[in-house]
């Protein structure tokens, strides 16, 4: 056991959130603790979900989570990617997604994701009666490629005159390290508080981010009661471990793929100069020499 990980699970700070002071042990950017707020506290989800998509407090009839899990428990194989489903009014899916570490497949992964929620007619239904899906991820990381941007949403569209093909299909990026690229429709709803709070790592920044925002405040709070659950922290812990092996583990396999396309190519121009030299009249013999020697093509 490490010092970081015995300072954490022996911490004995106070049992009082007003008076709790210095670093919080797992913030929101853990997906532990992101999905173990939300479910615990449906006001912290309806407010967050208020943000994100623009709407008042009567637009939200109801906000119910799909995929609970109980709070503490060992997590098995099948629930490795702690993605929130969720029903908003008992009409539209919304698929919630914390990610700090970068697997390097996030557009793959996130396309898969609604593809599979949206696939959600039984047997005999009609297809107009498909609910529409919104997938929202929340990255501590840029997505290679893209241009900066703080919260990013995508639609299936025409690319010659952009018109929306459909509103079934919604992706939502929200860059965690972007928030001053935040627009002023950004800041009116609270999205960048929203961010900010997920990655503020001491209770001093918190409660200054929670200030005057009831739904923040709720969140900050819960934060707290949760860091004082042991295993819930065992869990948050176990999660940032896994992260980060899943990280190294995807950051070794791009490289061994780069190493195999340099080799795949070098195989391709050494197959073009043998097709160039026994068309020119080298046997395999003097070619094989030759390459061995590093000397120029000898045709004797």
């Amino acid at each position: 056991m490490t010092e970081t990980k015995n300072t954490i699970f022996n911490d004995n700070a106070c049992t009082d959130y007003e008076s709790a002071t210095g670093k919080i042990p797992f913030n929101m950017t853990n997906d532990y603790m992101f999905r173990a707020v939300l479910q615990k506290n449906n006001r912290v989800l309806r407010g967050l979900i208020k943000a994100l998509l623009h709407l008042s407090e009567s637009d939200i009839k109801e906000v119910r989570i799909t995929n609970p899990i109980i709070l503490g428990e060992s997590i098995d194989a099948k629930q490795m990617w702690l993605d929130i489903n969720v029903i908003l009014n008992n009409h539209t899916i919304i698929n919630l997604e914390m990610q700090v570490a970068n697997m390097l497949n996030w557009r793959n992964r996130s396309i898969s994701y609604i593809c599979r929620s949206y696939d959600n007619l039984n047997r005999g239904s009609k297809y107009n009666d498909a609910r529409p899906v919104i997938h929202i991820g929340f990255l501590d990381f840029s997505l290679e490629g893209a241009m900066p941007e703080f919260f990013a949403t995508y639609k299936l569209a025409n690319i010659k005159t952009h018109q929306i093909y459909s509103d079934n299909l919604t992706l939502c990026v929200v860059d965690l390290n972007k928030t001053e690229l935040a627009t002023d429709e950004d800041k009116e709803y609270g999205i960048d508080r929203w961010a900010k709070l997920f990655k503020a790592n001491t209770w001093e920044a918190v409660k200054m981010l929670a200030k005057d925002n009831d739904y923040m405040k709720e969140a900050s709070k819960t934060i707290f009661e949760l860091c004082a659950d042991f295993e819930v922290k065992k869990r948050c812990w176990e999660r940032e471990e896994f992260e980060d092996y899943a990280e190294r583990l995807a950051a070794a396999e791009a490289k061994l793929a780069e190493k195999e396309i340099a080799l795949a190519q070098k195989d391709e121009e050494l197959y073009k100069v043998l097709e160039w030299a026994r068309a020119h009249g080298y046997s395999d013999g003097n070619i094989h020499s030759d390459i061995v020697t590093n000397t120029k093509p000898n045709k004797n």
